[in-house]
């Protein structure tokens, strides 16, 4: 009863058969987010091999929308801003959680306009990454390892991909939540799941 109920995880690849303790019993291998390389708002590039062994936070946005994106990515510094580590020098050393935005409009996201929407919204580059880079590589993400739907845009295409949905990543890279990015409640169970990701043993 005392059990901490532990975020679940999503999209199983298939189920093996495995010994343990001499017993045949079967077990399940997650789905991961495969590699990727994209670039950063600092014109860095980032690869899916960065994500391993850390916690990882995901939304999509671009920098054209006046509606949904300004109010999550407000939400999202919030809740970077209260898992910041003061001694932590640089995105590479160890943290509770990291960020990353994708654009979904990286036609007209330059690196140049990440970096504004950046500064717009005081975003912590030590830990937080808004990328852009192959629409399709982003695309196939969104809908083949995140499973997000495709929705009509504004005026981009009739696949642009717009949620306000923040998804949760463990240390292997499977999806293990997703919350509603402009809801108080949502955010704190985001939160709170992050903490409990964090306790997680292998």
């Amino acid at each position: 009863e005392d059990a901490a109920k532990m975020p679940l995880r999503y999209f199983a690849d298939s189920v093996v058969q495995v010994t343990k303790n001499g017993k045949l019993t079967t077990d399940t291998i997650w789905h991961t987010i495969p590699d990727f390389q994209l670039t950063n708002h600092l014109g860095e590039t980032v690869r899916g091999s960065d994500l391993n062994g850390r916690i990882t936070v995901v939304n999509t946005f671009f920098t054209r929308c006046p509606n949904i994106c300004p109010g999550l990515t407000r939400n999202i510094r919030k809740l970077q801003r209260s898992f910041e580590n003061p001694k932590r020098k640089k995105f590479g050393d160890t943290s509770i959680v990291q960020f990353v935005s994708l654009s979904v409009d990286p036609e007209r996201d330059s690196v140049t306009a990440l970096k504004r929407w950046a500064d717009r919204f005081q975003v912590n580059s030590d830990s937080w990454h808004l990328l852009t880079g192959d629409k399709k590589a982003i695309y196939d993400m969104l809908l083949y390892d995140f499973r997000l739907s495709a929705q009509d845009g504004e005026g981009v295409d009739s696949n642009f991909i717009h949620s306000e949905k923040v998804m949760l990543v463990d240390r292997d890279r499977v999806v293990r939540g997703f919350y509603n990015g402009l809801d108080s409640a949502g955010m704190a169970n985001l939160a709170a799941d992050i903490g409990r990701l964090y306790l997680e043993k292998n």
